[in-house]
């Protein structure tokens, strides 16, 4: 029996205007995303995913808007990034009261 690998494709990135041109593609052209996608290489899951957003971002569908992804992330880094000094802080501190007895 023989195993055949699916070859990944390399991750590229695409400018928000140009994923805007996809969706209404998607929305105006008749086709299936699937179609779309093929027509202009690329994975219909991230198609897939760009319509979802962007169905999110106009209301038409719940969850979390672009906005409220990106400021969770900067929120998260936050939160890592205070922690990290907390932990850092904790023994200096615990230092330092010894040092002032």
């Amino acid at each position: 029996m023989v195993v055949m690998e699916q070859q990944r494709r390399p991750r590229r990135s695409f400018p928000d205007e140009y994923k805007a041109e996809v969706i209404e593609l998607c929305r105006t052209s008749g086709k299936s995303i699937a179609a779309v996608a093929r027509d202009l290489d690329l994975s219909e899951t991230a198609v897939r995913r760009w319509v979802s957003q962007a169905e999110v971002d106009a209301g038409r569908r719940d969850g979390l808007t672009t906005a409220e992804r990106e400021e969770l992330a900067r929120l998260r880094k936050e939160v890592r990034v205070l922690r990290e000094e907390r932990d850092i802080l904790k023994p200096a501190t615990a230092f330092f009261a010894r040092e002032t007895r």
